[in-house]
């Protein structure tokens, strides 16, 4: 009787420790709004969803408190200020442990320690030096406070790469590829943790849609192929592609097994008038393709890695009002502010769609006149300092809401401003100058012209 209960025990063990890692993709739970439903509620939206993973950008105690006791398996951020300090102090580094974690670990079911966002695609040298010494830190603190089942990881961006076309050709760049990527390949290899990237095919396409096809970039090519001249692999898709650079660009540092994961991927469903194929149709098709493929049961994989489980956050639960940035940057969300979905949509890959999508109406550029101007809603104190910003930049940007001007009218600030954020746009958006003023202006194609003012305009 004992040896066939051991028998059981042991095949117990066995069935338990090699329960299947799923591909299911989570959701990204940013805060960036001043209208998001507290954190029950979204944890309420979160389940809605059917997601079973969630990502924070910090470790917010309310969230954590909200997830206590749930299934939903949790990643959480150490801010990027913190880094180079926590790099040079193992106590501090066991503080933040302390006070973030262990307060709710295990009953929330901490799974993934993300130390930074996006570092490397940063200009702070000193910051990006610290970064894998602080994981080594987070990594050695959680170990030495009993926290065992948390992975140490940080997300990068693909302008990490070099080069990444042909996929076979990935490669990091080069001021990070020996000081920094070998030994934090190094180290995600020796605790099996991920390589946590964020991955984007709608900026990819956005950026030439005159060469990349808009279909091959949201799962929808029929016939589009790219053949990987170097290893014959054959792409069917931009997401794929994508991610064998990451594979890739590994294996030229030595780790050709070391698991990815998508830190981050989606598709606006709005933008502002100069931004491309951002709309309702193209993210909701993106994102149910990339859910459906991501929790295909057996895994899909990738051409350089067939079969093999890739789990992915979706980015973001939440359209979010004050992220600064190109109209896209506040259009991501699977979810209005108010908790409707901004199209139909769930994460366990089995929904079938029925309801019929809007059809896009900007999947090629807009050409015309566009301005930039106060937008609705903006907080009228911050305008003078946006207003003296703009003025401050360029040749004579300001001179016809100066006195005798033109465009001048006494105690009339938002005109002003107005004025001043179109001429400053105008000036700069070819270098990379944009039509935000942190969340205070918005784009129009209404000429806010009158009388012997006119105003500048960008013409596309």
């Amino acid at each position: 009787m004992s040896l066939l209960l051991h028998l059981f025990a042991l095949s117990l063990l066995i069935s338990v420790s090699g329960a299947k890692f799923s591909g299911r993709p989570g959701i990204n739970y940013g805060q960036l709004g001043n209208n998001l439903p507290s954190p029950s509620d979204s944890v309420n939206l979160i389940k809605s969803l059917n997601a079973k993973r969630v990502k924070l950008y910090d470790a917010n105690p309310k969230i954590l408190a909200a997830l206590n006791g749930t299934d939903i398996t949790v990643s959480v951020m150490v801010p990027n200020e913190l880094l180079v300090n926590i790099s040079k102090s193992a106590s501090l580094s066991d503080d933040w442990i302390r006070s973030n974690i262990l307060p709710f670990y295990p009953t929330t079911k901490i799974r993934y320690l993300l130390v930074g966002n996006e570092i490397l695609s940063l200009p702070d040298s000193e910051l990006k030096s610290s970064l894998v010494p602080a994981m080594r830190k987070i990594q050695h603190s959680l170990k030495s406070l009993g926290v065992k089942k948390v992975k140490v990881g940080t997300t990068l961006a693909t302008d990490v790469l070099q080069s990444s076309f042909p996929p076979s050709s990935g490669e990091f760049r080069e001021d990070i590829s020996g000081l920094i990527m070998k030994p934090m390949l190094q180290f995600l290899n020796r605790t099996k943790s991920f390589l946590f990237v964020d991955v984007y095919p709608y900026f990819a396409w956005a950026q030439d849609p005159t060469h990349v096809d808009l279909d091959y970039a949201i799962f929808e090519s029929t016939n589009v192929t790219v053949t990987d001249p170097v290893t014959n692999l054959t792409y069917h898709n931009l997401f794929d592609q994508m991610i064998d650079a990451f594979v890739f660009a590994m294996k030229r540092l030595g780790y050709p097994d070391l698991r990815i994961w998508v830190a981050e991927t989606g598709w606006p469903n709005n933008g502002d008038y100069d931004q491309i194929g951002a709309n309702i149709y193209n993210a909701a098709t993106y994102n149910r393709n990339v859910v459906k493929k991501l929790a295909a049961d057996p895994p899909v994989g990738t051409p350089a890695r067939p079969g093999k489980v890739l789990p992915a956050f979706v980015f973001a639960l939440y359209n979010e009002n004050q992220k600064t940035g190109p109209g896209t940057e506040r259009h991501f969300g699977l979810l209005h502010p108010n908790g409707t979905q901004v199209y139909g949509i769930d994460l366990s890959g089995k929904m079938e769609y029925k309801e019929s999508l809007p059809a896009p109406d900007n999947n090629e550029l807009y050409k015309g006149k566009i301005w930039c101007v106060v937008a609705k809603g903006a907080n009228w104190t911050q305008l003078g300092d946006a207003l003296s910003y703009a003025c401050s930049q360029g040749n004579n940007t300001c001179d016809p809401i100066q006195r005798g001007g033109p465009c001048q009218k006494p105690d009339l600030t938002v005109l002003h401003a107005s004025y001043a954020f179109s001429s400053y746009w105008a000036q700069f958006r070819k270098i990379g100058g944009t039509c935000s003023f942190n969340g205070l202006a918005t784009q129009t194609i209404k000429d806010p012209s009158y009388g012997r003012c006119e105003f500048p305009s960008v013409t596309l």
